[in-house]
């Protein structure tokens, strides 16, 4: 399936003063937290969390059963089949799923912080850059679920402050119905003539994610690819939105959201995904998750983050974060493909002022983006 909407997981620096205090507090606030932390879950300062799933779940319902978690993501619904099945399993914990674009999530976070009304218990979010800054901001709660020594060491903080729960992929794909014998072989074919008006794509102005795959795209095939192939393009807020037209029969090609690592594999299935099996660059990354310090309900946030965390979930579909979990059929794990840029994402997010230039350049080729975001405008405490 092409731009599966997986189940997903953004702050600005805080004030001088908040700042402030939070370097003259974090080694203490960390080694008090690091403490207290341990002794609730039962695991010494810095192991593994050592309770069952069952156990985590009682204290969960002893805490008063629900849990509030902010998620990047595109829809508003795009969350519903993770709070369904979580519930399911651990029925009486009412999750509350919030879905809104992370570089809005992080920013709304932020002011939660500063304004001392925090919303969230988990945070999982796309912009990675936000999470060494909480932790050194001694903002998130270092905690390590069962089966964090497995993770991937590109995909965890060492020292638990978060962990990613899910590797998410963005690339193109297109409607084998709408292509015919003539389908794409590479993106660079994207350019050409034959395909005006027939493509859509997210914003690459937009989204941070879908502008390092398009800055891969640029430094692969030029500028003047650009110049072309935004002639043939419509663009969409939405990493999604692009996926869902090709889906629906009224594009022929998505690029630069969403794609499961199977797509394609099955002759029978409209939608053919050209990655990893092109010399294409896409973009895999581990969606990174974390507690908040001052979440209000830590065992259902524990809970979670070890359910998402397990093997039950972990070989439910596409690449896994953990060494012992298998890639699908045929595949290679995804940090062992050098097209898939798993550690390059992760230092282009941290450059901010890079990150930035590079997007009003983007913007100079294809214009302003335009339209509503697509979870709708959620304001400054959505969940409360």
């Amino acid at each position: 399936m092409l731009f599966n909407p997986l189940p997903t997981r953004n702050p600005r620096p805080l004030s001088f003063s908040r700042t402030l205090v939070a370097a003259t507090l974090a080694t203490s606030l960390a080694a008090v937290g690091l403490t207290l932390g341990a002794a609730e879950s039962g695991a010494r300062a810095g192991d593994e969390e050592t309770k069952t799933l069952d156990q985590l779940y009682a204290e969960a319902k002893a805490e008063g059963g629900r849990l509030v978690v902010y998620a990047g993501g595109d829809w508003k619904d795009q969350q519903d089949d993770t709070k369904e099945a979580f519930e399911k399993r651990f029925p009486g914990i009412k999750v509350q799923m919030v879905v809104d674009y992370s570089k809005y999530h992080d920013a709304r976070i932020d002011n939660q912080l500063a304004t001392a009304t925090p919303v969230p218990d988990v945070v999982q979010l796309q912009t990675l850059q936000d999470f060494p800054r909480w932790k050194r901001e001694g903002v998130l709660l270092p905690y390590k679920p069962a089966g964090f020594g497995k993770v991937h060491d590109g995909f965890k903080d060492k020292d638990g402050a978060w962990v990613a729960t899910n590797v998410l992929a963005f690339g193109a794909a297109y409607n084998r119905d709408l292509v015919g014998k003539d389908g794409p072989r590479s993106v660079r074919d994207f350019a050409d003539p034959q395909w005006k008006g027939r493509i859509a794509s997210a914003y690459p102005n937009d989204d941070d994610a879908t502008l390092y795959l398009y800055s891969r795209y640029v430094r692969k095939f030029g500028w003047h690819w650009l110049t072309a192939m935004a002639e043939n393009t419509e663009f969409l807020r939405g990493s999604d939105s692009a996926g869902n037209r090709m889906a629906d029969g009224k594009k022929a090609i998505g690029l630069g959201g969403w794609v499961t690592p199977d797509a394609g594999k099955d002759p029978a299935a409209t939608t053919v995904g050209m990655l990893p099996d092109t010399k294409d660059p896409f973009l895999a990354w581990g969606q990174r998750e974390a507690i908040l310090q001052d979440a209000r309900h830590p065992a259902a946030a524990k809970l979670f983050l070890n359910w998402q965390l397990s093997k039950e979930q972990q070989t439910s579909d596409g690449w896994s974060v953990r060494t012992d979990v298998a890639p699908p059929a045929g595949l290679k794990r995804v940090w062992q493909y050098e097209n898939a840029n798993v550690d390059d994402f992760p230092r282009f997010m941290r450059d901010r002022a890079a990150v930035e230039r590079l997007r009003r350049q983007m913007t100079v080729y294809i214009g302003e983006v335009r339209g509503e975001p697509t979870p709708g405008h959620l304001g400054t405490h959505p969940g409360r």
